[in-house]
């Protein structure tokens, strides 16, 4: 699909006052101003986050009762239980409100749901369990919003539940104690973005304000809240940028020994928003994915190297067992498509007896991004199917799932991902309802956007761009990396890699030669010719081979130069 490019307009008077009151570049001051990060102090925290730019935690709904309720179960000694997510961002959720909390002489256990039993969030049968085991509160993270009978089940078996989530709310609350989540429609919290392990974070930060703790005592757990942070794909703004920021500091110097063996293991020569996404997530999540989850938060637990080694090993072992069941499910589900005539829908929705509960998401997620349209992948078992879905922006996943909910069983998630349950014999009316909610909104009609930062040429092609791109750093959703655009290029030669996959360039701009490599573009290669002129957008970044640097362009798309 054609993807629209569209520019912003520059303001250059703005852009030289930037400039020169911050001591940056033009092309720094542009991306910022592009990023409407335009005050003085927005763009000293942006540049230069420090630890008292975070938010006042108690601004947050209920933050107040539960901080003194979890005081008074720290001084009574209670038995508590943290039930949480299974992905990165539930592990170390867990991780740090446990460590906390054991250090302030509370001893806690956890629960985690088995993903392909018993699915994401509360569910009643393990409320159940824990109510045998004479728990008297329980502290959910990552999770818990859409608990209503599950929440309602734990106070009549006599356990008070708080809250900690940042998904969506549906029409009402639980009943629980207390509730603390930045998307509450009644929310006050000047920040919405937080990953689940932000607003446990919040939450450490609150309750070490209350008993009057040193702020390292928080601050110190910073590295695992990075790490969940970057990996929920949650906006790096704002609060984010600054745990963002301040935890890939620490993750270069981390006290935990299962992330220090972890990222040993990955061998990356730059720690940082790139390793995190596609070198350590991938990893915690194939644990969840596979159902291992107590693998992964033990990696962040334990206090024995050796046992953080062989955990390490184990976790490449799912990884590659996830990579092969994705590969599969792909490959079958693109076969079903080409039974349809993709041209003619609004969204997709498939369903199949033996995919991988744990990974279709990934799956939806990469159909998704090919066709550019909504999609839901459904693993059946029996009579029942469990799905997750992916959108594009401009049509609310989450919101379309409300209107459906006649034909599902459960449901959660936000506006770009979600998951659900449903009957098998109801999935085909699903189907139909789905697609003429992605109909009513015209799908078809919207292009995916390119937004491109500035045009380059060839004297902006050198390290010192490069050195200026990392002070923007770290990368992640709302904080992508710089896209520029360079026209009128000539191509010297031009190749696909990676049998077809990937395209590699060298361009001409007069005697400059400039290198270029497109992921994932390798079909453009039957497309354009030696010769042809064209117009790239990408990322400037450098490259590494054979011992020498070079500042390359990362395409996302080309056209034709127009003459």
């Amino acid at each position: 699909m054609k993807k629209k490019w569209e520019f912003y307009e520059p303001n250059q008077e703005l852009i030289n006052e930037i400039a020169a009151k911050h001591n940056i570049s033009n092309f720094l001051a542009t991306v910022l101003i592009n990023r409407n990060i335009i005050k003085d102090e927005d763009i000293k925290i942006f540049l230069d986050p420090k630890r008292n730019n975070f938010n006042n935690p108690f601004l947050m709904l209920d933050m107040e009762k539960t901080v003194e309720r979890i005081i008074q179960a720290i001084d009574k000694k209670e038995k508590i239980i943290i039930y949480g997510d299974y992905d990165v961002d539930g592990i170390t959720s867990i991780t740090v409100l446990k460590k906390f909390l054991n250090e302030r002489g509370l001893e806690v256990d956890y629960y985690i749901p088995n993903r392909l039993e018993e699915g994401y969030g509360l569910n009643k049968e393990a409320i159940e369990k824990i109510a045998k085991k004479d728990y008297t509160l329980m502290i959910t993270v990552d999770c818990g919003i859409s608990g209503i009978e599950e929440v309602k089940l734990a106070n009549e078996l006599g356990i008070e539940t708080i809250i900690t989530d940042h998904h969506e709310q549906l029409e009402e609350l639980p009943k629980a104690f207390s509730i603390i989540n930045p998307k509450r429609r009644d929310n006050t919290y000047p920040f919405r973005g937080l990953a689940g392990v932000g607003v446990v974070f919040k939450l450490i930060q609150a309750i070490s304000i209350k008993l009057g703790l040193d702020e390292k005592e928080y601050l110190k757990y910073l590295d695992i809240v990075c790490i969940g942070t970057i990996s929920d794909i949650v906006p790096l703004v704002d609060e984010n940028r600054v745990i963002a920021k301040l935890g890939l500091k620490l993750v270069k110097v981390t006290k935990n020994i299962g992330l220090t063996e972890l990222i040993n293991e990955l061998g990356y020569k730059n720690i940082d928003s790139s390793m995190v996404s596609f070198g350590i997530a991938p990893r915690v999540n194939a644990c969840g994915r596979m159902g291992k989850q107590e693998e992964a938060l033990q990696l962040f637990l334990t206090e024995n190297k050796e046992e953080a080694k062989h955990i390490t090993k184990e976790l490449n072992k799912y990884n590659v067992e996830r990579q092969e069941e994705e590969k599969r499910i792909f490959d079958e589900a693109i076969e079903k498509l080409s039974k349809e005539n993709i041209e003619e829908l609004n969204s997709i929705v498939l369903a199949e007896e033996g995919w991988h509960h744990g990974v279709i998401g990934i799956v939806a997620s990469r159909i998704t991004e090919k066709f550019f349209k909504p999609t839901i992948l459904i693993c059946l078992e029996g009579n029942e199917g469990k799905g997750s879905g992916r959108s594009i922006p401009g049509f609310d996943l989450h919101e379309a799932l409300v209107q459906s909910s006649k034909y599902l069983k459960k449901y959660g998630g936000h506006e770009m991902a979600v998951g659900l349950s449903l009957e098998k014999e109801r999935f085909k009316e699903f189907k139909e309802y789905f697609e003429q909610i992605a109909r009513e909104k015209d799908i078809k009609q919207i292009r995916p956007v390119i937004n491109i930062d500035c045009e380059i040429t060839k004297k902006d092609l050198n390290k010192e761009i490069i050195e200026q791109i990392k002070l923007l750093e770290p990368f992640g959703e709302k904080n992508k990396q710089p896209l520029v655009v360079y026209k009128n290029l000539k191509i010297a030669s031009i190749r696909a890699l990676s049998e077809g996959k990937h395209l590699k360039l060298m361009l001409k701009d007069e005697n400059e030669v400039i290198d270029a490599i497109g992921f994932n573009l390798g079909e453009l290669a039957e497309e354009y010719l030696i010769g042809d002129k064209i117009d790239i957008v990408g990322t400037i970044e450098l490259n590494n081979f054979n011992g020498q640097e070079r500042v390359q362009i990362n395409i996302k798309d080309i056209m034709h130069s127009v003459k």
